[in-house]
């Protein structure tokens, strides 16, 4: 059985790359693939400690993260394809269009 150490560095090593992509980088399709790193960092947190414990609840919390993030995808996705026909440009920092 493998220790959790070892989970909880893979979920500190999924956490860095997530935030230096989010504070780091412009492109908005690069943003929303480190938010979804971040979120897999949580759900390797929550199962870990589940294990670790012996409950379902952070195995159930993690499948509720998963859909979460399957809808925050879609829509993000989405967005990103209306605005990028209208201003033809995915730079998070030219992206003041919902602003007043």
């Amino acid at each position: 059985m493998v220790p959790i150490g070892h989970y909880l560095f893979l979920s500190a090593a999924l956490l860095g790359i997530g935030i230096v992509g989010v504070v780091t980088r412009r492109n908005v399709i690069i943003i929303l693939m480190s938010v979804e790193l971040i979120l897999n960092a949580v759900n390797i947190n929550l199962i870990a400690f589940s294990r670790l414990v012996g409950s379902v609840e952070g195995q159930i919390f993690a499948i509720f993260i998963i859909t979460d993030a399957a809808a925050e995808a879609a829509v993000g996705l989405g967005i990103i394809i209306a605005f990028f026909r209208n201003r033809e440009t995915l730079l998070g920092d030219e992206m003041d269009l919902m602003k007043w």
